[in-house]
Formats: C-alpha cells, sequence, structure tokens
C-alpha cells in the first residue's frame, strides 16, 4: 500500500489581548534636568493585518516627547503582520524641573489594537549658581593702600543643594582680596548666601580702572563674577596739592607786593 504526501502551509495569527506589543529592555533612565532621555522600544504587529499605529503619549505639563522611526520624527508607524518596528522615543523634561522620578506613559494604537507601556525618567537634580552682588552693581571705588568692602550674594540657580562653596580670587599684583566667610557649607536650591569681600589696593596703584575676579566654587559647578575697581587719587595727595597751590599764589602775592612799587 502506498502513501501520498501533501504539502500544506499553516499560517497561524495571534489575535486577542496580545494582538500588539509595545516593550522596551530599559524601560528607565536617570540624569540631570538638562538631559534628554531616550529609550528605544520594540513595537510588534502580531495581527494578521498592515497596521498603522498612532503614537501617544501622556506626560505630564512641560515635558516634550519626540518619536523616531529610522531616524525620522514621525505621530505614527506602520507594521507589517507578525513584524516588529523599532521606535526610539527622547523625552526632555521642562525647565525647573526638580529631583524626582517621573513616569510617562506611551501607546501605540490601530483601530481596536493597542498596547501601551510606562517608561521612567529620574531626575537626579542640576547643579548651578550664579555670584552677584545684592543689588547686581560689580563695581566699586577705593583708594591706593586702602581697603574697600563688597557684599557678596552666591544664589543657588539650581535644583539641588550646593554643598562645600568655597571663595577665591585673582587681582592684580599688590592686591589683596580677604573673605569674612570664604567657605559655605551648604545652599538649597532656590536659596542664597551672603559674604563680604575686603578688597586692599595696592599702595603703588595709580589712579584708573583695574579688574578683579571672584569666584565662587564647587566640585560640580562654578561662578565668576568680575569687578571693576576704581582707584581714587588719595585725599592726602589732594590736600597737598592744594597746599602747594596756596603757597606758589602766597608766594607770587609776596613778590609782588615787595617788588612791584619799585
Amino acid at each position: 500500500q502506498g502513501y501520498t504526501s501533501l504539502p500544506l502551509t499553516v499560517n497561524v495569527a495571534e489575535t486577542g489581548v496580545f494582538e500588539t506589543e509595545f516593550t522596551t529592555k530599559q524601560p528607565n533612565r536617570e540624569g540631570d534636568a538638562d538631559a534628554n532621555f531616550s529609550f528605544t522600544l520594540d513595537l510588534r504587529n502580531r495581527t494578521a493585518e498592515e497596521q498603522t499605529y498612532a503614537l501617544t503619549s501622556e506626560a505630564p505639563r512641560g515635558w516634550n516627547v519626540e518619536f523616531r522611526v529610522s531616524g525620522n520624527s514621525v505621530t505614527s508607524a506602520t507594521v507589517e503582520p507578525g513584524a516588529t518596528a523599532s521606535v526610539t522615543v527622547n523625552i526632555k523634561p521642562p525647565q525647573g524641573i526638580t529631583e524626582g522620578s517621573y513616569k510617562i506613559p506611551v501607546t501605540a494604537s490601530a483601530g481596536n489594537t493597542s498596547a501601551s507601556t510606562e517608561l521612567e525618567v529620574v531626575i537626579t537634580g542640576k547643579y548651578d549658581m550664579l555670584l552677584t552682588t545684592p543689588r547686581g552693581l560689580l563695581s566699586a571705588e577705593v583708594t591706593a593702600g586702602r581697603t574697600t568692602k563688597v557684599e557678596l550674594e552666591i544664589r543657588n540657580t539650581g535644583t539641588t543643594a550646593l554643598t562645600d562653596v568655597e571663595l577665591d580670587y585673582t587681582a592684580p599684583i599688590g592686591w589683596e582680596v580677604t573673605f569674612d566667610n570664604d567657605k559655605i557649607d551648604r545652599i538649597e536650591a532656590g536659596e542664597s548666601a551672603k559674604a563680604v569681600a575686603t578688597i586692599k589696593a595696592s599702595d603703588k596703584a595709580i589712579p584708573g580702572d583695574y579688574e578683579t575676579y571672584i569666584t565662587a566654587s564647587t566640585p560640580e559647578v562654578s561662578s565668576e563674577a568680575k569687578f571693576r575697581i576704581t582707584v581714587k587719587t588719595s585725599m592726602l595727595w589732594g590736600w597737598l596739592g592744594i597746599l602747594i597751590i596756596v603757597a606758589v599764589i602766597g608766594g607770587i602775592y609776596y613778590l609782588f607786593r615787595k617788588y612791584g612799587r619799585r
């Protein structure tokens, strides 16, 4: 008795709750508030038909979420039956975001089939500071050999606390700068700290404008302010000049009285 073999091809398409998959191997990213967060997701079409999926997100207000396929920014992706498309999701946090963990749900939907996944962005905080003065004035006057005081304000303009803030300076040769508090232990985000810089001009400084740089720094960030220091003529020299002028006038007057009638 003989047997006959017939070729048989069976196409199986999965339906139901597993029609579409939208998954990633790395659903969380960590970085500071200025970072861009990128995720790679697999969009798998497990239906028997080609699907064009709308790509959407439910990000908190102010967040920017961009979908990219094959390097192009898109709002939808077309996937053949049984195939998988790679979707890149780029996430940018809003300005002023504080430290914490944030959930970003993303969805691919087409007709009666859809799939969602939840991405997580962990903000570690942004280090930033501004060295200035309470009034924003970066200039002062001083007499050669004398001192002048400048009140400083160190503002924490980042989203995380600043620790071990140190003050330093760069000044012309012969000048000195001292601080009443050259190291500040901690400045919370959004707050500021005060310090006073005492600037002593060189004894040999001639009248004019000089530049002195003061820096506030931590291991993570620094800020520098340039101060224009104007050296004025000493009052002693001013009085000496007046006395010399008076003496000269007196001498001329004396000579005129003594010899003028001859």
